[in-house]
């Protein structure tokens, strides 16, 4: 009896099955679908970049001490006025203290730390006696009262390049949140606000919270455009590619099932929808459209057996093979995101990998199934273009083989040229990353920063924390002095547009105290004065202001850095200019970089660094997976070979083009493998197959001429479906080439471009690879 059942188990076909009893295999497609829909209602978001690493990362629990240490905003947005004849006139100033006013009601905002023109502290004296007090305690109305304002703020270096440009025609409003505000509403409401404003004024809404927050919610509504948009694209590609509108619905009906799975089980574990997961949608229908295979050899079937059932096993017997392999490598470059460090990546990862093994158990369950159901006149209208030497598109394709089979050595070197060419552009990469380039030239995100960047010392937050083991020792002279050299280095950078510490508070005090005379524009010698100047400024300043700046025991101070701009190079610099003036003047405080800026880097670089062995991981993968499904390590090599090639070419051209490696870029290397790599295995499992069919004897090399016309063969006609398959892929992508955000673009244009060539490459070189190479790929000769 335990034999009779393994015997039965060993010859079940789920292919077989499904053409037996395809009411039962619908059925439960249908209510396991129903099933993993039930999880939909609970689906959450997440767009918060910071969460692409664990909150126990070191660079989160280091930036929320920091914050905590001083007192520090997690997230603020800046409000920037500018005009051309200067801000300083009674009317801008009156509408500055009303953005000021009405920002702090808006919910979210950290309305007492609010901070303009009207309301920052401003450090004088009089009669001997520091005084520190809202800078405009009223609008001034005459132009008498303007001027005296116009000097007080020029003569105060806090203020210039903070709160005022050099020039007084631009000024800031810098908006704190509470922790866990919503930056884009925020935005939203500030820009409502703003926009009630009449004159010749311009407004301007930056800062990392806007571009984070409105990118996240940009990407929500892009997704749900472009996933329908992207469905319908290739309902109507497969029409006219089989003129079978049944078809079309059935591929598409595939995708969709796998997508409602895979999205149903990653809500249903938990996992919020985040920025990378969000694109899974338009992942899995373009990989979906591997199963054209089937229904591209299918319809050759058809055409020749004239019988249903017999087109349907015959077609998954010839297919089965690449399509099993092909869905593997697919998962695996998908499934290696699983071991990297980001959060994200790896649920994305998991997510796809999953979608992508869902997608093969239908493509031989569901598919086989509904097949039958399809009305045999359909399908004899449908199957008559497939004829490879009637249609076009076959000949064209043969042609293309022709080529690169009757002329290998010069293909081969052509592909070498081009290949030479790319590297020199690929070398040319720059590894960086930067969201608010995450959108586009035009965009209001994008020209708020600029123009904020340009006017201000910039937009971009960094901090350098100087920490000592021993209380009070900012207070002493030589601590300032060490933390003012560091200042005056980092300013030298050329994106650094302005620094504050302790130092400056001192040192203004140090000035006012002495009747403004600039010789007193220095750090005091003596510590008693220093810790005197900062109890006197401590009892009179807002806690702010000193708490920003050192800590309660004064053993640690934070130096602020404004970057110009959001580049992770930018801050990559700042760090070398830190530790070089450490080297240069060894001094016992301990100098360690935070903030957003520093965390960006910090992210970059996990996630580029995750993506590099990724793509190692993968590679290695990938060609383990063509070694078992080949039996042979040298075809193995030669069906790498386009993979290669493709890759390598598209990242020349993102080189010459000036392209940062961001973190776009980098996810897509890995992914890019396990889905380029699918057109190889069609081709070189079919050419086999071919080759079996017409008699050739396995283990000889066959005769040229033989070969010829078998690679023609696989050319035009498994080749079409290769084709069709890249086209269909293609399609998918290119809605994203239309986003206004340009990860959205880059992952359209590198997809769309990384199928299309590669399906080239896998009929032009591959049939010049195996002449070229034909004695060590099919042994000696016949």
């Amino acid at each position: 009896m335990r034999n009779n059942m393994n015997n039965g188990l060993a010859g079940f076909s789920l292919v077989e099955w499904s053409i037996r009893r395809p009411k039962r295999v619908v059925a439960l497609a249908v209510v396991l679908t129903a099933a993993f829909g039930t999880q939909f209602p609970k689906l959450k978001t997440d767009t918060n970049p910071k969460n692409m690493l664990p909150a126990t990362s070191d660079v989160r629990m280091w930036n929320d001490e920091v914050d905590q240490t001083f007192a520090l905003y997690e997230d603020t947005i800046v409000v920037g006025v500018a005009r051309e004849d200067g801000v300083l006139n009674p009317d801008t100033l009156a509408k500055i203290a009303r953005i000021t006013d009405e920002a702090g009601t808006i919910p979210g905002v950290a309305a007492k730390d609010v901070t303009s023109l009207k309301n920052v502290d401003n450090v004088t004296a009089a009669e001997g006696m520091l005084k520190v007090s809202p800078l405009m305690a009223e609008v001034p109305q005459s132009q008498e009262e303007v001027e005296a304002l116009k000097r007080t703020i020029f003569a105060n270096p806090l203020l210039i390049g903070r709160l005022i440009s050099r020039d007084g025609n631009t000024t800031a409003v810098y908006v704190p949140l509470e922790r866990g505000a919503d930056g884009k509403k925020i935005a939203d409401d500030l820009r409502r606000t703003v926009g009630k404003l009449k004159g010749p004024e311009a407004y301007y809404i930056a800062g990392d919270p806007v571009a984070r927050d409105t990118f996240g919610a940009e990407m929500f509504k892009l997704m749900g455009l472009f996933s329908p948009l992207a469905g319908m694209i290739m309902l109507a590609a497969i029409y006219l590619m089989f003129r079978s509108l049944s078809l079309a619905f059935l591929v598409m009906g595939v995708a969709m099932i796998a997508i409602v799975w895979s999205v149903g089980l990653l809500i249903g574990l938990g996992f919020p929808i985040h920025i990378m997961s969000s694109m899974s949608p338009v992942f899995l229908m373009a990989i979906a459209t591997d199963s054209i295979h089937i229904f591209n050899e299918f319809y050759f079937r058809y055409r020749e057996r004239k019988n249903k059932a017999q087109a349907i096993r015959e077609t998954m017997s010839a297919v089965g093979r690449p399509v099993r392999y092909t869905a593997l490598a697919t998962a695996a470059g998908f499934a290696v995101l699983l071991f990297m460090h980001i959060i994200p990546v790896r649920v994305f990862g998991g997510l796809v990998a999953f979608g992508t093994v869902a997608l093969r158990l239908l493509s031989f369950s569901l598919v086989p199934a509904i097949l039958t159901f399809v009305s045999e006149e359909k399908m004899e209208r449908a199957s008559r273009t497939e004829d490879v030497g009637a249609d076009r598109a076959a000949r064209w394709l043969r042609s293309l083989g022709d080529l690169g089979a009757r002329h290998p050595a010069a293909t081969v070197l052509a592909g070498l040229a081009a290949l030479a060419l790319a590297v020199a552009g690929a070398t040319r990469t720059v590894v960086n990353n930067n969201m608010v380039n995450w959108f586009k030239a035009g965009s209001e995100v994008r020209t708020a920063d600029r123009v904020m960047n340009e006017a201000l010392g910039g937009t971009s937050l960094a901090y350098i924390v100087a920490s000592s083991h021993e209380e009070d020792s900012i207070k002493t002279p030589e601590a300032l002095r060490y933390i003012e050299g560091l200042q005056r280095d980092l300013e030298k950078l050329p994106l650094v547009g302005k620094t504050t510490s302790v130092v400056d508070y001192v040192k203004r005090i140090n000035r006012v105290l002495h009747g403004d005379d600039p010789r007193y524009d220095t750090v005091p010698d003596s510590r008693e004065e220093i810790a005197q100047y900062l109890f006197l400024f401590g009892m009179s300043a807002k806690p702010a202001d000193l708490d920003n700046v050192v800590d309660y025991r004064f053993q640690k101070a934070n130096i602020w850095i404004q970057l110009k701009t959001w580049d992770a190079r930018a801050m990559r610099g700042v760090i070398a200019a830190q530790d070089a003036y450490a080297r240069a003047s060894p001094f016992p405080l301990e100098l360690k970089p935070a903030g957003t800026a520093y965390f960006n880097l910090v992210w970059n670089d996990e996630v580029l660094w995750d993506m590099v062995k990724g793509f190692g991981l993968a590679l290695v993968v990938v060609f383990v997976i063509l070694v078992f499904n080949f039996r042979s390590f040298k075809w193995a090599v030669v069906g790498y070979v386009p993979l290669l090639f493709t890759i390598l070419l598209i990242y020349g051209v993102l080189g010459f083009a000036g392209k940062d490696f961001d973190m776009p870029i980098s996810v897509l290397s890995c992914l890019s493998l396990g889905m380029a790599v699918d057109f190889a295995i069609h081709f070189i499992s079919r050419l086999k197959q071919r080759l079996a069919e017409i008699g050739h004897e396995s283990g000889r090399a066959p005769d040229t001429e033989v070969l010829l016309e078998a690679l023609r063969w696989t050319a035009a006609r498994p080749g079409k479906g290769i084709m069709r398959n890249a086209v269909l892929f293609a399609s998918a992508f290119s809605v994203m080439l239309f986003a206004p955000l340009t990860p959205y673009v880059t992952v359209g244009g590198f997809i769309a471009g990384m199928m299309t060539l590669s399906a080239l490459m896998t009929i032009l070189y591959l049939p010049a690879l195996i002449v070229l190479f034909k004695g060590s790929l099919f042994g000696r000769a016949s």
